[in-house]
């Protein structure tokens, strides 16, 4: 036997028929809604759609040529294992990751060819002045941090990023509410009006950014973003010359995930804005489905400082095209013990004199 039982969109209650008002009313809350209304609400609840999330990667990333590999050189860090690209000129290079110096070299096999690159706009000078100024006023820093011989380390690295195109179909459900206050002499009044906002349409996506590197924070891979698109060129292995190339460690199908709450996140936040006029508003259901899911691969540029301070990595990113900083600074326990020392000298020399001053008024 089917047992069927409406529920409150206000407050989930059970929704009975009040006969004095002909109409569905909670008993919990108190809102009464007609009875078609409910109903439609019900098959639109029971019938929601779920987010669907599909992509075509096959053709991202091409096959290297052979007279492209001639012209490479991997290698892979003993140390944290990362592996590097540099032209067939370099024998041994700084790993970003965690700042050994000896490449051990081996062949690239595996390795896709991208299909895109963002060549470094900003020169290494101009990524060592941006980290002296990112160091400068920070008092608790340690002092080996400021020497100019570790500045001096950060290096120029296309880090791997897969691109996602798609076209999302959305369908958010919305639950708002209007409220109205007024008073006379006895009473102050509240009326709260309760609505369904629903909203249906497509967004079009191009070039989503998902990063490929496991060993990358992806907060501080998404705080340099954006780069700027205008200046994406096909790949060409004469835009490496002189750079680092990490290889990716995290493949397309490992990012839809992500490509995918990017996108919903966006639409989301899109289509919010075309609701107004509502005291409160807040989701109640939502479903995003991809089409036409295509995926790309894609160098970008990047200025990346990895050093150790007490056994404790600190990663300093700087976007090579825009200039956009992210890191995280270490903090000297010693000074923060000399300045913690120094506060409580002056404060309680400031009380004491405080005191002083009361006890002469007094």
């Amino acid at each position: 036997m089917d047992i069927k039982e409406y529920k409150c969109p206000n407050c989930a209650g059970a929704v009975k028929f009040d006969s004095s008002s002909q109409n569905m009313k909670c008993p919990y809350c108190d809102t009464e809604f007609e009875i078609a209304a409910l109903e439609e609400y019900q098959k639109e609840i029971a019938s929601a759609a779920k987010d669907n999330f599909g992509w075509d990667e096959s053709k991202a990333g091409k096959n290297w040529e052979t007279s492209e590999l001639d012209n490479l050189t991997p290698g892979a860090c003993p140390s944290c294992g990362a592996e590097l690209l540099g032209d067939k000129n370099t024998a041994a290079m700084v790993c970003p990751n965690c700042g050994n110096s000896q490449i051990v070299i081996k062949r690239l096999e595996g390795l896709l060819k991208p299909d895109y690159v963002i060549p470094f706009k900003l020169e290494k000078k101009t990524a060592v002045e941006a980290l002296k100024g990112f160091y400068r006023g920070k008092k608790l820093l340690p002092d080996f941090f400021k020497e100019e011989n570790r500045v001096n380390c950060i290096q120029g690295v296309y880090l791997p990023y897969w691109l996602f195109d798609a076209k999302a179909d959305a369908h958010i459900r919305y639950r708002a509410a209007k409220v109205r206050m007024w008073s006379d002499s006895n009473f102050n009044y509240t009326k709260t009006d309760h609505y369904s906002v629903v909203r249906d349409g497509s967004l079009s996506f191009e070039k989503i950014p998902v990063d490929g590197s496991e060993k990358m924070d992806d907060n501080y891979m998404d705080a340099i973003e954006p780069f700027d698109y205008n200046h994406l060129r096909d790949f060409q292995t004469a835009f490496l010359s002189g750079y680092m190339a990490e290889k990716y460690d995290v493949d397309a199908a490992k990012c839809k995930e992500r490509a995918g709450r990017r996108i919903k996140a966006t639409v989301e936040t899109e289509f919010s804005k075309t609701v107004t006029g509502y005291s409160s508003l807040r989701p109640e259901s939502s479903s995003v489905n991809i089409k036409d899911g295509k995926v790309s691969y894609s160098f970008f540029p990047v200025w990346v400082l990895n050093t150790k301070y007490k056994n404790e990595n600190y990663m300093f990113l700087m976007n090579g095209q825009t200039g956009l900083l992210a890191g995280r600074l270490p903090v000297d326990s010693g000074k923060v013990k000399k300045y913690l020392a120094i506060f409580t000298v002056i404060t309680g020399t400031a009380l004491t004199l405080i005191i002083q001053a009361l006890r002469i008024f007094l």
